[in-house]
Order: C-alpha cells, then sequence, then structure tokens
C-alpha cells in the first residue's frame, strides 16, 4: 500500500535550542517524506509528514528519539489533511 498519508505530531520536552527542527528536516531526508516542522510558543516543536505509511513510520520514529540534546518526552501523533507539499521545510 503507497498511497500517501499525512500526519501531525507534536513533540514536548526539551525539544527547542537544541537543532531540533534541523534534526526533522534531515530525518525527512532520509525517511523521503515531505512537510514541515516549527517551533510552537508552548516550546513544544509541531511537524507535519506526508509520505506513505512505512515512510511515516520511520519518520515518527527519528521525531521520538531526536537528535543528542534533545529530551524528547511525548511525542502527539493524530492524522492530518492532506496538503500538496515537495520536500521538507523549517518554518
Amino acid at each position: 500500500m503507497n498511497e500517501p498519508i499525512a500526519r501531525r505530531y507534536v513533540v514536548t520536552g526539551r525539544v527547542q535550542g537544541v537543532g531540533y527542527r534541523r534534526f526533522a528536516q534531515q530525518a525527512a531526508g532520509e525517511c523521503g517524506v515531505s512537510g514541515w516542522a516549527r517551533n510552537l510558543d508552548d516550546g513544544s516543536v509541531e511537524a507535519f509528514v506526508i509520505g506513505t505509511a512505512s515512510q511515516v513510520a520511520a519518520m515518527a520514529g527519528m521525531l521520538r528519539r531526536g537528535p543528542a540534546w534533545a529530551d524528547v518526552r511525548t511525542v502527539l501523533e493524530e492524522e492530518a489533511a492532506m496538503l500538496e507539499l515537495k520536500g521538507f521545510r523549517i518554518r
């Protein structure tokens, strides 16, 4: 099943100021997904990811791990509306 799916993630913990969004961008390249990541005012990071189910699952695993300096506490995942995006951007 190679139909694309979209997911929204909110990652909490020490995820701002530690290169988390850059890590997410690099992970997206490795996983072959499109989307974006941005900081939220409450100190969390939001990521929007589009890819096949296996690609999105691989990306979710990377988001749960985070970069070396991060301390990921929770990763909330929800279905999201499909958008036409190419590449993965930091917002």
